[in-house]
């Protein structure tokens, strides 16, 4: 098998929300198989701030302010970047928000705002993005899903519906776009060593026990373990690859339990 089959080189990837943790860890697998990053965010300083990351990886990067949840910022801040930059070859929906309140507890306005973000944002930003893939007869579209695309949990009824919706909207995409040769795919990451993970990864704090006991490989996901999945389904290795969503999870989602420790 050829490398070939995974090279990125000149090919453009927009990553939303790439400016840390999970995203940022995609971005730079993309970039370590050559190709050009852009990356989004709202806020000015913490895309500065990543860039400057992205730089210290051995990597350029050019970053863009706009909201995703925005019809008309988007527009705007898609031309920018295919008339600046080029244009976009892979686009990562990444781009995503998590309100941890119980359900009965929650407001209307917190609801709307994960969905809008989780859902709605990448509908906008995927339609924009994807007429253009259409046109040009060739695109790769990853959306990041979740294990809540699957399973419930506690206090997290938004996130779940909107990780679910994102599911169905992945094959609903690659259904209406395989004609054009643009393949639409999903990653759900599992539970993963973030800096917003470290204060429940200690020993005998209970989450990280249950983690570590729940997933069949018996550790945390580094954020670098997503970094193939990301490459493989933005390359030509994945060109008959469409309406899938790859769950990097350690086999948690494989099990109904504990594993055997024999």
């Amino acid at each position: 098998m050829s490398n070939s089959l995974f090279d990125l080189k000149g090919k453009i990837a927009l990553v939303t929300g790439g400016t840390h943790g999970l995203g940022m860890a995609m971005a730079s697998g993309l970039a370590s198989a050559g190709a050009k990053l852009v990356i989004n965010d709202i806020d000015k300083a913490k895309l500065d701030g990543a860039i400057e990351q992205y730089k210290k990886m051995g990597y350029e990067a050019h970053g863009y302010v706009f909201s995703v949840t925005d019809e008309a910022d988007t527009a705007a801040g898609v031309a920018k970047i295919e008339n600046e930059i080029g244009p976009i070859d892979i686009l990562v929906n990444n781009a995503g928000i998590i309100r941890r309140i119980p359900m009965v507890e929650m407001p209307l306005t917190e609801w709307e705002a994960v969905i809008k973000t989780d859902l709605t944002g990448v509908f906008i930003v995927s339609k924009e993005i994807g007429k253009r893939m259409i046109e040009r007869r060739s695109g790769k579209v990853i959306n990041i899903c979740s294990m809540m695309s699957e399973l419930g949990r506690d206090s997290v009824s938004a996130y779940a519906a909107a990780k679910g919706g994102l599911k169905m909207l992945t094959r609903n995409m690659a259904t209406e776009w395989a004609r054009y040769n643009v393949q639409v795919n999903g990653i759900g990451p599992g539970y993963f060593a973030t800096s917003q993970t470290a204060p429940i990864r200690v020993d005998g704090h209970p989450f990280n026990d249950f983690i570590i006991s729940r997933t069949p490989a018996g550790r945390w996901g580094d954020p670098e373990d997503l970094q193939g999945a990301a490459i493989f389904l933005a390359s030509k290795a994945s060109d008959f690859v469409t309406g899938q969503i790859v769950y990097v999870d350690g086999g948690i989602l494989a099990t109904i339990g504990k594993p055997s420790n024999e």
